[in-house]
């Protein structure tokens, strides 16, 4: 699992840490995993005679490019360093001016020249405690970087970039490569931040032991999505393995059910239950399926109700809240939803907005969710005490405890990191709605059960794109690839 802290308690591991190491050896080890990052980018056998350039600022970053850069000036590189600050860490310019490296302060040299001739440029230009994007100065120099021929690779973070929330408020520096110390930060996974930071590297500086059980944000991977999806024994039987009820559908969008009801289905749901106007479409599509007219409280039997896809302005969404088991409520049934109704629920609700939804719900502009999607799904999940799942470019979970000032009883907030651009199609989160519900249905956790159901959903996205337009049945339809994807190794 990928976990990422807040640049408060990176700031606390690191001066935890550096009270037990000789002076200047933190910046070391940064500078030594960066040296190595770099010359593996510059490629065997080319880093003697390769061009570097260093934009320096006048933080911890600058220090840690200048130490790098010494290190590949030992090798043979040439070196420049661009001042781009008040000042600059000493101990480091001693280093690259020791090691043959060459100095340009942008305040009187030309700071174009190094850029233009560069087969590599090390953004150092802010570190983690940045805020607001590049100053004017730097803006000019950032665009040569990005607009010349180099390899761009970012000391720890993009400079530009917020480090706890991914917000970018101003200019900021789009790497090719973005090289980070001791743990992930927030930022460098969530958008918009996380378009800037391109393929992301980590150097163990050894922070491990200092940091807290719980981080701020964490990304599941292959084997902890296996160790949460529910297996079936030998005993299994449907209600055993959990049966989803889904109110979805209506005349106008028919497709929305079957959707959602696929998704369920080839989620491992034992049986799922369809209450609504499209049960033959649904049907037709799935003969499995078991169909009542309603209301949902007389459908029968189940363990978790998924309401809302392409519902429009049918009825069945206080019926479903008023139930005492998990549900998951999606698009119609978020439009004008209650907080205080979904708080006052005994069982786990699951909200699942994009965007544009989300804002509606918070009296917010599409724009502002987008712009600061960490903040907005904790907000949300805190507004309605629920688990919510903020679809988008970087998927985001939140359970209900957790808040800005940190993680606390709701545990981190977790980051989707499968999934692809051809995902956003219609239809394609009723599926993903359907899924989660299955999820729930089985037992898991509203917060496993919708990054799971995240997780898989992005995978079965790719595989069924290969790189191309794909469609929401086509998505479900990799469902089953995807799940045994994940649960192959275990």
């Amino acid at each position: 699992m990928r976990t990422a802290y807040r640049v408060e308690t990176v700031r606390a591991a690191e001066a935890a840490l550096m009270a037990r190491l000789p002076e200047g050896a933190l910046m070391q080890r940064a500078a030594a995993g960066l040296a190595a990052a770099c010359c593996s980018l510059l490629g065997k056998g080319r880093v003697y005679g390769a061009r570097v350039a260093l934009l320096v600022g006048s933080g911890d970053n600058g220090g840690d490019a200048l130490y790098a850069g010494s290190r590949l000036a030992r090798r043979g590189a040439g070196v420049t360093a661009v001042l781009l600050g008040d000042h600059a860490h000493e101990g480091g310019l001693a280093a690259l001016r020791a090691a043959g490296g060459r100095v340009v302060d942008s305040a009187h040299d030309d700071p174009f020249e190094p850029l233009a001739a560069a087969d590599l440029v090390l953004d150092g230009i802010t570190g983690i405690g940045g805020r607001g994007g590049l100053r004017p100065d730097a803006v000019p120099v950032a665009r040569a970087a990005r607009g010349s021929d180099a390899v761009v690779v970012a000391v720890d973070l993009p400079s530009g970039v917020d480090a706890d929330t991914g917000e970018v408020a101003g200019e900021a520096l789009r790497a090719d490569v973005t090289v980070t110390f001791g743990t992930y930060k927030p930022g460098l996974l969530v958008d918009p931040a996380r378009s800037y930071t391109g393929a992301l590297r980590l150097v163990d500086i050894g922070l491990g032991a200092e940091l807290p059980g719980v981080a701020d944000l964490e990304a599941l991977q292959h084997q902890d999505v296996a160790r949460l999806l529910p297996v079936p024994g030998a005993e299994s039987d449907k209600y055993r393995r959990g049966v989803l009820g889904v109110v979805a559908g209506s005349a106008r969008y028919p497709g929305a059910a079957v959707l959602a009801v696929e998704g369920a289905l080839r989620g491992g749901a034992g049986a799922v239950r369809y209450v609504g106007s499209a049960a033959d479409a649904v049907i037709a599509a799935h003969p499995e399926t078991l169909v009542h007219p309603g209301p949902p409280d007389r459908a029968g039997r189940v363990q978790a109700w998924v309401v809302g896809p392409g519902l429009g302005d049918e009825p069945g969404v206080a019926e479903v809240l008023a139930s005492d088991v998990p549900v998951l409520v999606d698009a119609d049934g978020l439009r004008g939803l209650d907080p205080a109704l979904v708080r006052a629920r005994s069982a786990p609700t699951v909200l699942t907005p994009h965007a544009g939804e989300a804002a509606a719900l918070l009296g917010a502009t599409r724009g502002e969710v987008e712009a600061g999607r960490l903040a907005a799904v904790r907000e949300l999940a805190a507004r309605f005490g629920a688990t919510v799942l903020l679809k988008g470019s970087t998927t985001l979970v939140c359970g209900p405890g957790s808040t800005d000032a940190g993680p606390a009883a709701g545990g981190a907030v977790r980051v989707n990191p499968t999934g692809t651009g051809w995902l956003a199609t219609a239809g394609s989160g009723d599926v993903l709605s359907g899924l989660a519900g299955s999820l729930l249905a089985a037992g898991l956790r509203p917060v496993d059960a919708a990054s799971c159901a995240a997780y898989l959903h992005g995978l079965a996205a790719r595989r069924a794109s290969g790189g191309g337009p794909v469609t929401a049945g086509e998505v479900a339809g990799a469902l089953g690839g995807a799940w045994r994807d994940v649960t192959a190794g275990v």
